[in-house]
């Protein structure tokens, strides 16, 4: 047993005070957005796959839609990733039978281009989602980009625009986020750049873009995790040159377990939490030097766990479609880490106003399909408190006071239990999410001000498995947790040893 987790002597309990009126800001919905790329098989085999059984008329396969909206993730950022770095957006739009095949050199895959932008769209209506739609600043630019927003924006009376209505889409899409680029401070990225060079095409594009819909949202690459060398040099320089341009700066981040350290493991989302103030402090600072009121806004777009697929993503063969890459298949303890993670996006809703989990179906995702066989598609165990953090973690963050004892993890001191609380005026919930990294049971306590407890709408948690334990047999789910009870400012649970909770409260205000 792992003593830190474990406590040792220290007796663990757990306690969130929170006040209706001390609050961090309203959850923007996209915080719970989420990503598909034309990586391994998340779109072929994922989203689209013509022959398969359930497939709709459009070739998308219905099981995956109806398992992509139980999730209720708001908007999807799409094509990538590193594979939007070299693609042409053309390949993917007119008649089918006259797409080119072509060599995404992201991936070292073949892309077919049977689904392209059209498909997306007629498929984010199909789940109830946005697009947050990437353009690639890596082997095109400028022109490439305004032509987009030309082709999805404009009404009509203009060649791109005329062209989309040609290709069955009379409406305009009207995509108002937009990622300018991906991932540029990174070497890997085809058309990587520096930071100069970075900040200044994006001042040029997005003043393009904007030329031609005044309404878009754009968001700018900050830096693709926090470990690289040009961190904060780069989110600097590239706001010293786009500041006025963009609405949103990006972060990306994934978390490994290689030690099998599951103390460490769990502590990563003190080390998440850091890198969002840094980058909140960094946004600031540039602000303050150029005297500006205008607040920039983070989009954490790709954070995840990722790593269990990476010995067998070295052994596949390059240049076939849809190869099985970046297929992790995550464990119990990984769904720990990304609820912790989800709670640590909510402490911090007042400056990160997008969020997308890396990715939806079938790479590093939450849920996964089958071609042929039962069950067609199967949920990952990190997809029980996404769903739940999607579907309830909406309304307005509330401010944490935290009472629990802490363990030391490297550099972080990392309190045993992660919690928050959210109010929803509209359902008149109050909603707390609770992660127990204690190997003992925990009891909790929530204190409420300014309101009343009416009573537990439901309390769910998911709890009892082995940390090594994944679902590919669909064993694995949401149980009620019992023993929660409720006062007129308190409620009290106790929490399983290693588990994930949430408990809905009705609220008198």
């Amino acid at each position: 047993m792992n003593r830190e987790l474990n406590g040792g002597l220290i007796i663990i309990k757990s306690t969130l005070s929170v006040d209706l009126n001390n609050q961090i800001s309203k959850i923007d919905p996209r915080i719970w957005g989420s990503f598909t790329e034309h990586l391994g098989r998340c779109v072929y085999e994922g989203i689209y796959q013509p022959d398969h059984p359930t497939a709709d008329e459009d070739g998308f396969r219905k099981d995956v839609i109806d398992a992509v909206k139980k999730l209720k993730v708001p908007l999807i950022r799409y094509p990538g990733g590193n594979f939007v770095s070299g693609y042409n957006w053309e390949d993917g739009i007119g008649p089918k039978d006259q797409r080119p095949k072509r060599l995404d050199l992201a991936w070292r895959s073949l892309e077919t281009n049977q689904f392209g932008l059209h498909e997306f769209m007629k498929w984010c209506a199909k789940v109830d989602a946005k697009p947050d739609m990437a353009v690639n600043l890596g082997t095109r630019g400028v022109d490439e980009a305004r032509n987009l927003v030309e082709y999805c924006n404009f009404p009509k009376g203009t060649y791109w625009s005329d062209l989309r209505r040609k290709n069955g889409a009379e409406k305009p899409f009207n995509i108002k986020v937009w990622s300018v680029g991906n991932e540029m401070d990174g070497d890997w990225q085809v058309g990587h750049k520096t930071a100069h060079e970075y900040g200044c095409l994006v001042h040029e594009t997005a003043k393009a873009m904007r030329l031609v819909d005044p309404s878009v949202e754009l968001v700018a690459c900050g830096s693709s995790n926090h470990q690289n060398a040009t961190f904060g040099s780069w989110e600097e320089t590239v706001l010293d040159n786009a500041f006025d341009d963009v609405d949103y700066l990006s972060l990306h981040q994934y978390y490994d377990n290689f030690d099998d350290n599951l103390s460490e493991f769990l502590g990563k989302s003190v080390d998440f939490d850091r890198f969002i103030t840094g980058v909140v402090a960094i946004c600031d600072s540039v602000a303050a030097r150029k005297r500006s009121t205008k607040q920039i806004n983070l989009a954490f777009d790709e954070w995840n766990v990722w790593y269990h697929s990476m010995g067998d993503d070295k052994k596949q063969k390059p240049w076939t479609q849809a190869p099985h890459l970046l297929e992790d298949h995550y464990n119990f303890e990984d769904a720990l880490l990304v609820g912790s993670l989800a709670i640590t996006l909510l402490k911090h809703a007042d400056r990160v106003k997008i969020g997308c989990l890396a990715q939806l179906i079938n790479v590093i995702a939450p849920i996964m399909t089958n071609t042929t066989g039962d069950p067609s598609v199967w949920y990952q165990t990190i997809f029980y408190p996404f769903m739940q953090v999607s579907n309830f973690g909406q309304g307005i963050a509330l401010k944490p006071d935290t009472d629990v004892p802490t363990y030391k993890a490297k550099d972080y001191e990392v309190p045993y239990t992660d919690s928050i609380a959210t109010y929803n005026p509209e359902t008149h919930e109050t909603v707390v999410f609770i992660v127990n990294k204690s190997t003992n049971k925990v009891p909790f306590t929530l204190n409420l001000s300014n309101a009343k407890f009416d009573h537990v709408v439901d309390a769910t948690q998911f709890a009892g498995y082995d940390i090594h334990q994944t679902n590919e047999d669909q064993s694995m789910g949401l149980e009620p947790l019992k023993r929660v009870t409720v006062e007129e400012n308190q409620a009290k649970a106790e929490l399983a040893p290693l588990s994930w909770n949430m408990i809905r409260i009705s609220t008198e205000v």
